[in-house]
């Protein structure tokens, strides 16, 4: 499920991106990379796994590999720098570390590196951008200076949180439940279902499941089954109640209401859309009133909200 799991192709086989992002948002979602995310403009709330974090300008947020993160829309007007890079670059056999993922813009002013931080995000567009001669070296320096200053001056003298190891197991039970529901979609999977799977009461289920994810249990699996449908529809034949019933819904009254709810159209309809339009529509509406969309060839959907009141 390309929203959960992101992997990222890298066409020059250089595992770093680099962008930029006006009023956004993202979806639940988990990748190998570190990603850093440095406020230009504004505030924004990010989740990472089991806990909220408010960063406003000037603030770096540091994605550890393999959390569960995202970014709640229409909060905030902002402008976010973000960097992705593969963690080979500077560790190799790298193991997560960076269990206090907010660095304040006064944290970044009092360990000297504020020009740094901005550098590095300058530094790393223009380079990947122009891709002249040694790029590659100059990329992975900027990185390197960066992270192990962030490791000498950040880390020091920081103790993690205790109940660590239980928390992290518990992610990583939903990180596999999310797999196990993109897989068996199509069958009947109850929420009392995915609670027992994880050794939990249906409340506390509920509650962790949104928590992390940043969607209920049945609105998440809907769109799973929705998204499949949709590429069903594209590339099969199938009548709609063959269509519905192979994606996991009880009848086609159902999967109309459902289809229509995450994509902004009736199947129908959706049917009849040119093949550009189907094939770079990433149509979660989720929980909002407003079309998300996907960036490029990005699975993180980013979300525009050009007319939101200026609350930063």
């Amino acid at each position: 499920m390309k929203g959960l799991h992101e992997v990222r192709n890298y066409p020059s086989g250089f595992m770093v991106w680099q962008d930029c992002y006006d009023n956004m948002g993202c979806l639940a979602h988990w990748h190998q990379e570190i990603e850093l995310i440095y406020i230009r403009r504004g505030k924004a709330d990010i989740c990472i796994e089991d806990s909220e974090i408010s960063a406003k300008k000037g603030d770096l947020v540091i994605i550890d590999t393999g959390a569960l993160h995202y970014i709640p829309s229409h909060r905030y007007r902002n402008r976010i720098d973000f960097i992705l890079f593969d963690m080979n670059i500077i560790w190799p056999n790298y193991q997560a570390c960076f269990f206090k993922p907010l660095v304040t813009a006064e944290d970044l002013d009092r360990y000297g590196m504020t020009d740094a931080i901005r550098e590095l995000f300058d530094t790393v567009h223009t380079e990947l951008e122009e891709r002249d001669d040694y790029y590659k070296e100059i990329v992975s320096a900027k990185l390197k200076d960066v992270m192990y200053s962030l490791r000498r001056y950040h880390l020091n003298n920081i103790i993690p949180m205790p109940g660590a190891k239980p928390r992290l197991g518990r992610l990583h039970d939903i990180r596999q439940l999310l797999a196990y529901i993109d897989e068996h979609y199509a069958e009947t999977i109850t929420l009392e279902d995915a609670a027992r799977q994880m050794n939990l009461s249906s409340e506390h289920f509920s509650r962790t499941f949104s928590k992390v994810v940043g969607i209920n249990y049945i609105s998440y699996l809907n769109m799973v089954r929705v998204e499949h449908a949709a590429k069903m529809i594209c590339s099969t034949d199938a009548k709609m109640i063959d269509v519905a019933l192979s994606c996991g819904f009880t009848n086609i009254r159902v999967f109309n209401r459902c289809f229509k709810q995450y994509t902004g159209y009736p199947p129908t309809q959706f049917l009849t859309l040119p093949d550009s339009v189907k094939e770079s529509f990433p149509f979660y509406k989720r929980k909002l009133d407003k079309r998300e969309y996907v960036q490029g060839t990005s699975p993180v959907v980013i979300l525009t909200c050009e007319n939101e009141p200026d609350k930063a």
